[in-house]
């Protein structure tokens, strides 16, 4: 049934008139979602006058925008605008403190944005990167051989060796003990010519055996270690010593709340200053 807007005909008296209303900060963060947030204003036929961009460090009460539009446009924004910001900009704060909190010692890399829906990817991914963090474990092209794809293959072995026709392609494997031992895994993937081994159980006891098990190869300088396994970033000081190059931070960066913020519509006075 097709969704009619009470507000068309609500606003009657004033459709004619256009308002400018400033969206601000109510706690400190990164900002993002911007090239989202021009784009459903173009939607709702409103303007924003940015004073803040991507990527920017804001403090609580900053004015990130002026927004310039009809009663029903300023109305839609505050709906759909300012979620969109909010929400970026909740996982660009979130990534930016798990970097923070690496101090520069390993990587941090988020790949939950494949799990979310489609149409909110490319901004989760762009907030993500925002926040100074990656999200993928290297660039293309690669190969990543999850636990389901491993378990199709019947070994991590029979899975590297599929790859051999994709020579440039990096190769990914998730060890997580699906197809026998994790120290039997980390052996096949070592000797199958892995790229980065994706230690994702959780158990830092299994990413100092993947470092011992490759340096024990000659192969530590080749072959890059990641870490995950509902990794928060309260747990990433205590990783910092060990033998890893990539922590995943998952749900707490993808799934971070909201950064406040608020839209309010301004006075003829305070429109014109």
């Amino acid at each position: 049934m097709l969704m009619i807007d009470i507000r068309e005909q609500w606003f009657q008296t004033i459709r004619k008139k256009t308002f400018r209303a400033a969206i601000s900060t109510e706690e400190p963060g990164i900002l993002s979602g911007t090239a989202e947030a021009a784009a459903r204003m173009e939607e709702i036929g409103a303007t924003l006058e940015w004073k803040r961009f991507e990527g920017d460090a804001v403090r609580a009460g900053d004015v990130l925008g002026i927004l310039s539009g009809s009663p029903v446009a300023v109305a839609r924004a505050e709906e759909s605008v300012l979620g969109t910001l909010m929400k970026a900009s909740g996982i660009a704060t979130a990534a930016a403190k798990a970097v923070a909190a690496a101090e520069g010692r390993a990587q941090i890399v988020s790949g939950g944005w494949k799990k979310m829906p489609p149409d909110c990817k490319k901004m989760v991914r762009q907030a993500v990167c925002t926040g100074g963090a990656l999200f993928r474990i290297c660039e293309p092209p690669m190969l990543y051989m999850d636990k389901n794809i491993l378990r199709m293959f019947g070994s991590v072995s029979e899975a590297l060796q599929s790859c051999r026709c994709f020579p440039e392609a990096a190769r990914i494997v998730q060890i997580h003990g699906v197809t026998g031992p994790v120290e039997e895994e980390i052996r096949q993937a070592a000797e199958g010519g892995v790229s980065v081994c994706m230690v994702d159980t959780g158990r830092i006891e299994d990413m100092r055996l993947c470092d011992a098990i490759l340096r024990q190869q000659g192969l530590r300088g080749q072959v890059r270690v990641a870490f995950a396994g509902n990794l928060k970033i309260a747990d990433i000081a205590a990783l910092r010593d060990e033998p890893v190059d990539l922590l995943d931070i998952g749900k707490e960066i993808i799934d971070a709340p909201l950064l406040n913020m608020k839209l309010d519509v301004l006075t003829e006075s305070e429109a014109l200053r």
